[in-house]
């Protein structure tokens, strides 16, 4: 066992390339994976879930849209499949997982138009027409919350923000949290215990 999380910025856990298979809006990707990044060997079920019941954005969206906590990529790339005319910017604190998106976009033909980056590393002058993310739940809640007043006030007046967090991790609580925030928050889907948020201004 290692002390690594997949929070960790530069993993030490063997790395064991594999291939993550999955489904989405009827296209099949297959994307490297590798060890020491979340959901290393499957497409995460919350992932699944918010891929699978959240609005994916028109073929016509342009702009910028935001993967918060990118992992191997996968929502980053099907944002990217689906949206060809935007760009996708990937954040991840984990070294590992940035090169595996990186190389993960260029598998679906979008290396043009995926920037992977570390948190700091995003322009600030860059707003989002679309967020996406299954939020890093097991970091805490004061991160996790520092994580979303991060990135959420990036989001373009008119734009939309889509999480999924599992109701028994607090779904329910962030959604009251977010209220709270002075966000507008809809619960679009419910799922194998995961909960769609769809979060505007």
């Amino acid at each position: 066992m290692t002390g690594d999380h997949y929070f960790t910025a530069e993993p030490s856990a063997p790395a064991r390339p594999r291939e993550v298979e999955f489904t989405v809006a009827g296209r099949d990707y297959t994307l490297g994976s590798a060890g020491g990044v979340f959901s290393a060997d499957r497409l995460d079920p919350g992932t699944a879930v918010l891929l699978r019941k959240a609005d994916l954005p028109a073929a016509d969206v342009t702009g910028a849209l935001l993967d918060i906590g990118c992992g191997f990529g996968p929502i980053t790339c099907v944002l990217a499949t689906v949206a060809p005319e935007a760009t996708v910017w990937a954040v991840d604190v984990n070294e590992r997982a940035r090169a595996l998106t990186t190389a993960n976009a260029a598998r679906v033909g979008a290396a043009d138009r995926v920037r992977a980056v570390a948190p700091d590393e995003l322009p600030a002058d860059v707003t989002f027409t679309q967020i996406w993310s299954n939020p890093p739940i097991h970091i805490g809640k004061p991160e996790l919350h520092g994580l979303l007043l991060r990135w959420l006030p990036r989001l373009a007046p008119d734009g939309v923000a889509w999480l999924v967090v599992a109701r028994h991790l607090g779904g329910d609580s962030l959604h009251r949290w977010l209220v709270e925030q002075g966000w507008s928050v809809e619960r679009h889907a419910s799922q194998k215990g995961y909960r769609v948020l769809r979060v505007t201004r």
